[in-house]
Protein backbone atom coordinates (compact mmCIF):
# COMPACT_ATOMS: atom_id res chain seq x y z
CA UNK A 1 0.00 0.00 0.00
CA UNK A 2 1.47 3.23 -0.99
CA UNK A 3 -0.10 6.88 -0.75
CA UNK A 4 1.40 10.48 -2.44
CA UNK A 5 0.31 13.29 -3.91
CA UNK A 6 0.05 14.66 -6.93
CA UNK A 7 0.07 18.88 -7.42
CA UNK A 8 -1.80 19.98 -10.42
CA UNK A 9 -1.35 23.60 -11.61
CA UNK A 10 -4.88 24.82 -12.70
CA UNK A 11 -4.73 28.66 -12.55
CA UNK A 12 -8.22 28.85 -14.41
CA UNK A 13 -11.46 27.25 -14.22
CA UNK A 14 -11.62 24.00 -16.94
CA UNK A 15 -10.66 20.24 -17.22
CA UNK A 16 -6.64 19.67 -16.73
CA UNK A 17 -5.17 16.59 -17.79
CA UNK A 18 -2.94 14.95 -15.44
CA UNK A 19 -2.79 11.33 -17.24
CA UNK A 20 0.92 10.93 -17.53
CA UNK A 21 1.79 12.21 -14.02
CA UNK A 22 -0.46 9.68 -12.58
CA UNK A 23 0.73 7.27 -14.87
CA UNK A 24 4.10 7.76 -13.91
CA UNK A 25 3.32 7.12 -10.23
CA UNK A 26 1.97 3.90 -11.27
CA UNK A 27 4.68 2.56 -12.59
CA UNK A 28 7.19 3.91 -9.94
CA UNK A 29 5.22 1.75 -7.79
CA UNK A 30 5.61 -1.28 -9.54
CA UNK A 31 2.43 -3.29 -8.83
CA UNK A 32 1.08 -5.45 -11.25
CA UNK A 33 -2.36 -5.38 -10.20
CA UNK A 34 -3.93 -3.38 -7.54
CA UNK A 35 -6.69 -0.21 -7.55
CA UNK A 36 -5.46 3.85 -7.92
CA UNK A 37 -7.84 5.29 -5.76
CA UNK A 38 -7.38 9.63 -5.97
CA UNK A 39 -9.31 12.14 -3.96
CA UNK A 40 -8.99 15.84 -4.63
CA UNK A 41 -8.53 17.91 -1.75
CA UNK A 42 -10.22 20.76 -2.17
CA UNK A 43 -14.38 21.55 -2.43
CA UNK A 44 -14.47 23.80 -5.58
CA UNK A 45 -12.81 21.20 -7.46
CA UNK A 46 -13.38 17.63 -8.83
CA UNK A 47 -12.22 14.58 -10.45
CA UNK A 48 -13.36 12.59 -13.96
CA UNK A 49 -12.62 10.23 -16.56
CA UNK A 50 -13.36 12.01 -19.73
CA UNK A 51 -12.03 11.44 -23.37
CA UNK A 52 -9.46 12.96 -24.10
CA UNK A 53 -9.25 12.85 -28.02
CA UNK A 54 -11.24 15.61 -28.90
CA UNK A 55 -10.51 18.75 -27.16
CA UNK A 56 -14.41 20.04 -27.81
CA UNK A 57 -15.69 17.19 -25.64
CA UNK A 58 -14.09 19.52 -23.15
CA UNK A 59 -15.53 22.31 -23.96
CA UNK A 60 -18.82 21.08 -24.20
CA UNK A 61 -18.76 19.42 -21.08
CA UNK A 62 -17.36 23.17 -19.09
CA UNK A 63 -20.06 24.70 -21.19
CA UNK A 64 -23.37 22.66 -20.15
CA UNK A 65 -22.10 22.98 -16.54
CA UNK A 66 -21.96 26.42 -16.22
CA UNK A 67 -24.93 26.87 -18.03
CA UNK A 68 -26.57 24.39 -15.43
CA UNK A 69 -24.76 26.28 -12.45
CA UNK A 70 -24.86 29.66 -13.03
CA UNK A 71 -23.05 32.58 -11.17
CA UNK A 72 -25.09 35.08 -8.83
CA UNK A 73 -27.66 33.17 -8.69
CA UNK A 74 -30.18 35.06 -6.30
CA UNK A 75 -30.63 31.61 -4.88
CA UNK A 76 -26.99 31.64 -3.57
CA UNK A 77 -26.41 33.17 0.45
CA UNK A 78 -22.52 31.70 0.36
CA UNK A 79 -21.28 34.83 -1.62
CA UNK A 80 -18.24 36.60 0.37
CA UNK A 81 -15.22 34.53 -1.53
CA UNK A 82 -16.76 35.66 -5.06
CA UNK A 83 -19.70 34.66 -7.81
CA UNK A 84 -18.25 31.68 -8.93
CA UNK A 85 -17.30 30.14 -5.36
CA UNK A 86 -20.65 28.89 -4.65
CA UNK A 87 -21.31 27.50 -8.27
CA UNK A 88 -17.63 26.01 -7.25
CA UNK A 89 -19.01 23.77 -4.53
CA UNK A 90 -22.24 23.18 -6.18
CA UNK A 91 -20.36 21.74 -9.38
CA UNK A 92 -17.99 19.56 -7.21
CA UNK A 93 -20.72 18.02 -5.52
CA UNK A 94 -22.52 17.29 -8.97
CA UNK A 95 -19.60 15.79 -10.08
CA UNK A 96 -16.76 14.14 -8.20
CA UNK A 97 -14.29 14.28 -5.81
CA UNK A 98 -12.65 10.66 -5.95
CA UNK A 99 -11.94 8.03 -8.63
CA UNK A 100 -11.08 4.25 -8.79
CA UNK A 101 -9.45 2.92 -11.26
CA UNK A 102 -7.64 -0.56 -11.73
CA UNK A 103 -4.46 -1.53 -12.32
CA UNK A 104 -3.72 -4.26 -14.67
CA UNK A 105 -0.58 -5.24 -15.55
CA UNK A 106 1.65 -2.12 -14.30
CA UNK A 107 -0.75 0.70 -15.99
CA UNK A 108 -3.88 2.40 -15.49
CA UNK A 109 -6.49 0.20 -16.98
CA UNK A 110 -8.15 3.18 -18.78
CA UNK A 111 -9.61 2.91 -22.25
CA UNK A 112 -8.09 3.61 -25.51
CA UNK A 113 -9.38 7.63 -25.67
CA UNK A 114 -9.79 8.00 -21.76
CA UNK A 115 -7.78 10.74 -19.90
CA UNK A 116 -7.73 11.66 -16.59
CA UNK A 117 -8.80 15.06 -15.21
CA UNK A 118 -9.16 17.44 -12.29
CA UNK A 119 -11.70 19.68 -12.94
CA UNK A 120 -11.23 23.63 -11.65
CA UNK A 121 -14.66 25.31 -11.34
CA UNK A 122 -13.33 28.43 -10.09
CA UNK A 123 -12.50 31.01 -12.85
CA UNK A 124 -9.03 31.44 -10.65
CA UNK A 125 -7.94 28.45 -9.49
CA UNK A 126 -4.41 27.30 -7.93
CA UNK A 127 -2.53 24.79 -7.18
CA UNK A 128 -4.62 21.65 -6.63
CA UNK A 129 -3.54 18.60 -4.38
CA UNK A 130 -4.83 15.32 -5.27
CA UNK A 131 -4.41 12.10 -2.92
CA UNK A 132 -2.90 8.88 -4.96
CA UNK A 133 -3.73 5.54 -3.01
CA UNK A 134 -2.07 2.71 -4.40
CA UNK A 135 -2.24 -1.13 -3.17
CA UNK A 136 -2.60 -4.82 -4.16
Amino acid sequence: MSITHIHVNAPQQGLFNFTSQLASVVRDKNIQEGLCTLFVQHTSASLLIQENADPSAKRDLENWLNRLVPENDPLYTHTQEGADDMPGHIKSTLTATHLSIPIVAGQLALGTWQGVYLWEHRRYGGNRSIVVHIGE
